[in-house]
Formats: C-alpha cells, sequence, structure tokens
C-alpha cells in the first residue's frame, strides 16, 4: 500500500454510534489481555487504540479476529478497514468490539500525529473478564464480543429493542453474571417500515441506491442499477493458491456511469448464469479496488470485486432511461494516430469479410481468426480482426451477408488497436459488435454509403490492404522519396512502390526471438543462451527450451528512378522469401542448396512494397528509414488497370 489514506472523523463516528461507516483506520497499539474464565485453549485475547490520523479509540478484537493479531498479521502500525463492528461501555468507557475486519497494510508508518487516550498506557484498565463465560469459538451467535450473546449460565443476554434502537443487557435473574449497557447508537433510525419485523442483529434495510459515478471504498452499505453492457467469458487461471476461474461484467446506469463487476471462482457458478447482457440489475454489496487499466478500458478508477455477501437482482420493470451501450466512435482517420494497444469503439460499413480460420499459437493452443475491412466517411479503411467466438456467431453472419450483396453496418465496441505495419484493429473479451445498430452514427453511415459512399475512394491503414486494381493508393518512385521529403514530419509516410530486390544481406538475415504468446501475440523479442543452456527473454523474464526465429532483412530495392535501402520484418520477410526464417535457417545450418536457391529466386522480381518512411535518429545523426510492410507480387493485369486508371485521371 503506497499511501494510506484514513477515513476522516472515523473514531468520533464510530463512537457515536454509526456502524454503517466501514473505515479505515490505523493500529497504533496492541496488546495482549488475559481471559479468565474462558475454555481451555482459548489463548489471550487483544485490545488495541484504532485512530483516523487525529483522534484515537479504544477497541476490542473479537474472538474469531485474534488469530490475525497472534500471527502478526496485524500489529502496530498496520491499516485496517472495519467491516463489522458495535459500540460497548466497559467499565464506563466506550469500545470499538471489532466483528470482522479486511487488512489493508499489514505495516505502515504512523499516519498523521494521532492524540493516544490518557489512559492507554493502563494495561489492566479494560480486562477481557469482562466477557468471562462466553464461548470462545468465535461464531457470531455464541460470543459476548459479538452481537448476540448465546443465554447461559455466567454470560449476558444481548437484546435490541427495535422502538428504542437500542442494546439492553439483560441479566438472568437466577445468576449473578455481569450486566453492562453497550451505547446507544442513534446515527441509524430505519424506516416505519421495518420496525415491527421482530428483532434483527442488524440494519437489513435495502441499501440506498446511487450514481455509479458516486462510488468510493469508504462507503459502508451501497446500492448502485445499471445496465450489463458486456459479459466475458469465465477464464481459468492457476498460481501459487492453486486453480481458479473468474468472470466480469460491465455495468451502466442511467447517469453515463460504468463500472466492471468481477467474480471469482464460488461467485462464478452464483452469478455467471443468472447475468445476461441488455438487462438491467441490482448490484449491492462489494469490495471496491483500483482498477487495472491494462486490463479495463471503462472511464472509471474503480472496479467491485464481488463477495459472499453481495447480491445481485434483476430489475423486472426495467429503466428506459438506461442506454443500452455507450459509445464514443472514434472514425478510421483518427484510429491511424492512435496509440498501440489503445481501446476504442469504431463503426463503419463492412466492405469484405474473409473465411474463418484456425491459427495454431506458439504454445500449441488453437484459436480462430477471422478478418473483415470496414469503410467509413473519412476516407479510410482499416481490417478489424475478429477472435474465438466471434468468428462463428457475428463473423458468419456478417460472411452472409455480405456475399448476399447487402453491405452492412457494424459498431464496434472496445476494440483493440495493433499499429504493427499500420494500424488494425481486434476484438478483445469485453468487445461487443453490433449489426445495424439503431444508432443516429450508424443511419448517418448507411445514407452515406448508399448515396455515393459505396464507390468514394479509399485509402487502408491496415497492412492488409485491398488489392492493387481496387485501392487508392499513395504510388511514389525511388526518387520521389527522396525528392518529395517524405518521412521528415512527425508522423511517417505510408507509400507504396512498384520496385525489385536487388540485393540481401544475409549475414544476418534473422535473429532469435521469444517464443512466449501472451495474449493474442507472441512475445517476439530478441532472446540470448543463457547459462543453463535456454533461451532468456528479458522482457519477459522466463527461460525456454526452444527459440524461435525471426525475420530482420537489410535489402536494396531499385526501380527506373534508382536504388534505396530498405528493412523488412517478419511478416513482410516471410511473403518475400516464401519461407518461415526457421526454415531458411535450418537449411544454412545444413549446408542445404535449398538455401542459396530461395534468395536468389526473389531478386531481381518486380513487386509492389508498401513502405513506411520515417526519419530516425542513429547516433548524431538523423536519416530516413524506409520499412516494408507489406509484400504484394505484382500482378500485370491487376497493374495494367491500374495504370489506365491513372492515365485517365491525368487526361481529364
Amino acid at each position: 500500500m503506497a499511501e494510506a489514506k484514513l477515513t476522516r472523523n472515523a473514531v468520533a463516528a464510530a463512537m457515536a454510534g454509526d456502524t454503517n461507516l466501514k473505515p479505515v483506520v490505523q493500529v497504533v497499539d496492541l496488546r495482549s489481555i488475559a481471559v479468565t474464565g474462558g475454555a481451555p485453549g482459548s489463548g489471550p485475547r487483544f485490545r488495541a487504540i484504532i485512530s483516523d490520523g487525529v483522534a484515537t479509540g479504544h477497541a476490542l478484537f473479537a474472538s474469531q479476529l485474534c488469530d490475525l493479531a497472534r500471527s502478526g498479521v496485524v500489529r502496530r502500525g498496520s491499516v485496517v478497514q472495519l467491516l463489522d463492528y458495535i459500540v460497548n461501555d466497559v467499565r464506563n468507557r466506550k469500545a470499538i468490539v471489532i466483528l470482522n475486519m479486511e487488512v489493508l497494510a499489514a505495516e505502515c508508518e504512523i499516519i498523521g500525529n494521532p492524540a493516544l487516550p490518557p489512559d492507554s498506557g493502563d494495561s489492566n484498565s479494560m480486562r477481557a473478564d469482562q466477557f468471562n463465560g462466553a464461548p470462545q469459538n468465535g461464531s457470531m451467535a455464541g460470543s459476548a464480543l459479538n452481537k448476540v450473546a448465546r443465554p447461559s449460565d455466567n454470560a449476558q443476554v444481548i437484546q435490541r429493542s427495535m422502538a428504542g434502537n437500542s442494546l439492553n443487557m439483560v441479566p438472568r435473574p437466577s445468576d449473578n453474571a455481569q450486566v453492562f449497557q453497550p451505547t446507544v447508537q442513534p446515527s441509524y433510525r430505519p424506516a416505519p417500515k421495518y420496525r415491527n419485523h421482530g428483532t434483527i442483529m442488524k440494519n437489513d434495510a435495502p441499501a440506498r441506491i446511487i450514481p455509479i459515478s458516486a462510488l468510493n471504498p469508504y462507503q459502508g452499505r451501497w446500492a448502485i442499477k445499471g445496465r450489463v453492457t458486456a459479459k466475458g467469458e469465465i477464464r481459468r487461471y492457476h498460481n501459487a493458491k492453486g486453480d481458479g476461474k473468474v468472470f466480469s461484467f460491465d455495468l451502466l446506469d442511467s447517469d453515463g456511469g460504468e463500472i466492471r463487476a468481477t467474480c471469482f471462482n464460488t461467485l462464478v457458478d452464483r452469478f455467471y448464469e443468472v447475468v445476461e447482457v441488455g438487462k438491467v440489475y441490482v448490484v449491492s454489496r462489494g469490495n471496491l479496488k483500483p482498477a487495472k487499466k491494462d486490463y479495463n478500458h471503462l472511464n472509471n478508477e474503480w472496479e467491485i470485486f464481488l463477495e459472499f455477501q453481495s447480491t445481485i437482482e434483476l430489475c423486472l420493470d426495467e429503466n428506459s432511461s438506461i442506454p443500452a451501450q455507450r459509445f464514443s466512435f472514434s472514425s478510421i482517420d483518427k484510429i491511424e494516430d492512435s496509440e498501440n494497444n489503445a481501446i476504442v469503439d469504431v463503426i463503419g460499413v463492412v466492405t469484405s469479410v474473409n473465411p474463418s480460420t484456425t491459427i495454431q499459437r506458439k504454445n500449441g493452443m488453437e484459436a480462430q481468426k477471422r478478418t473483415i475491412t470496414l469503410k467509413d466517411m473519412s476516407g479510410r479503411s482499416v481490417e478489424l480482426t475478429m477472435w474465438g467466438d466471434f468468428c462463428n456467431r457475428e463473423g458468419l453472419q456478417l460472411q452472409e451477408m455480405v456475399e448476399c450483396g447487402a453491405l452492412p453496418v457494424l459498431a464496434v465496441k472496445a476494440g483493440k488497436v495493433n499499429d504493427y505495419s499500420g494500424k488494425s484493429v481486434g476484438t478483445i473479451s469485453s468487445s461487443q459488435l453490433l449489426i445495424n445498430p439503431d444508432l443516429a452514427e450508424a443511419h448517418s453511415l448507411r445514407q452515406w454509403f448508399d448515396c455515393g459512399g459505396r464507390d468514394a475512394s479509399t485509402q487502408s491503414i491496415s497492412r492488409d490492404f485491398t488489392p492493387s486494381a481496387s485501392r487508392n493508393e499513395i504510388r511514389k518512385t525511388i526518387a520521389q522519396i527522396k525528392d518529395d521529403g517524405l518521412g521528415m514530419g512527425d508522423k511517417p509516410d505510408w507509400v507504396t512502390v512498384k520496385a525489385a530486390v536487388t540485393f540481401i544481406k544475409t549475414d544476418p538475415f534473422c535473429y532469435t526471438a521469444c517464443p512466449n504468446v501472451v495474449g493474442d501475440r507472441q512475445c517476439g523479442k530478441k532472446v540470448t543462451k543463457s547459462d543453463s543452456g535456454n533461451w532468456l527473454c528479458d522482457k519477459c523474464n522466463q527461460e525456454f527450451p526452444e527459440c524461435d526465429y525471426r525475420y530482420l532483412l537489410q535489402l536494396n530495392i531499385q526501380d527506373h528512378t534508382g536504388t534505396t535501402s530498405a528493412t523488412a520484418f517478419q511478416e513482410a520477410g516471410q511473403e518475400l522469401l516464401g519461407c518461415s526464417a526457421r526454415e531458411l535457417n535450418m537449411f544454412k545450418e545444413n549446408e542445404d542448396p535449398h538455401y542459396t536457391a530461395v534468395l536468389i529466386h526473389c531478386l531481381y522480381q518486380n513487386y509492389l512494397l508498401r513502405l513506411k518512411v520515417k526519419e530516425e535518429q542513429y547516433g548524431d545523426e538523423r536519416r530516413v528509414k524506409n520499412t516494408v510492410a507489406k509484400v504484394e507480387r505484382m500482378d500485370p493485369s491487376a497493374e495494367s488497370k491500374f495504370l489506365l486508371d491513372s492515365i485517365s485521371r491525368v487526361i481529364v
């Protein structure tokens, strides 16, 4: 816990009887106290002095919490959150009896300048024998440190009078049991309809529904009402504690507030079938923790971790004021400027759908993949990659629609930007795909497309762009790259050149790469041999018995205007040479003649090379670097159509 934040005025509020606060406090003193007449082997009890940074107060640990003090989990300086407690008068002194708490930081410097109570040094001023004869099993109904004592010999009976909302100690007439009066708690006044329902242990009235934006970790009882906008699949994991499972869902309320709720293990069994996308629920009780922004894209700094006491109730009278989804669309030309791994919403017309394919990842697992192309009014198109169930669910539906000539509008919620060799968008577990949604943006896009947008020229921002005959690409010669000063601006320039490869540097032509797959992508960082003989990846901090090989080709390319150098990485290198880097490296090590044949075969052949042109710093010198993002073998027929189209535009 880097910075503990204590609840202001927590001691005063708790001592005044506010048992719904769930304050965060610090233990500034902790001592064991003797128990006389307790159960054999029960061990000592513990008293503490707790602080809110300014004021302090006395506290007693219930028997079920004493192990935390005995084991050292709770000690002087610990920061804890009081989840359940009552306030009693013990020998004319108010003390908080802690029934349940969560340790937020086991050790921390004393926060603020708390003033200790004047009698805090008297170790006998508050003895545990105030609770003589109480069972020591820590049950809620069995200990006098808890809210209700069992009526037995030498024990007190605690009853709550709902009319006066107070705790009265009622001794048995025949016993000489000690009698003490717990503090009246004036801060809680239940609604009239709850007053005649019999004795209850604590406030069972429904929690007040608050906006999602008002949630914070220091509230007591709360409830939120929202529509489920996304629901993730059940994911299984393994860690030091063993195997587990988890799933999450996103909620949206009528004020536009969003938050993610997460369930683990038994709560997955309890809530997974209950939660359905599109329905409205009231969710109450849970632990709020900071959201991990690497995995949670919602506009909220908190995330709800549901607990055993949490409830999820379906709202049958669904509130139409809560929208079905909240979008913040980025036009495709804006995605071109987005950072890698950014989460975006995008909407466009589906112009092509590729068949679903099965790929095998480096870890041996198979995954379904399907790519489609989206086009919008910005004059750009982008490749959307679907993974997993999206391929055979929305992907199959889109394929059937496109094959029938109906090009639908697709809205993508929470797509992940990939910037490798251009920009593309991919689905993640929390993504949503809406086909022909009833949105103003969708209607506007459909009208534009049907009224001429279908034939409007489009440039792809992705590396898998459409065939040359149909794309409106920026075609340049090699001489124009220098003459036009390409790559000298803040952003890279993307151009296509028709050129031949005249030289390939073969030492080296590849590098040893990390085979580890993180999410949907291979790490691919350079690995080195360790002393153990395994391959070490500094980024993953892991060793692997085998490494992968990835292309890093240094080329010379030439057209009728000149020659320049270029670099080709994995995908482009494989497209150029027609085999993987591992295969080519094996040919070289085995002195196989195929090694030379593969290299010679690609020389002096005409290709359409998609280049990323950007000025980079090399020591004290700045040079323009050309990176091959895509290699396409030239199709004479398509190239002829492209040239004729270019001529016709010049004539007009």
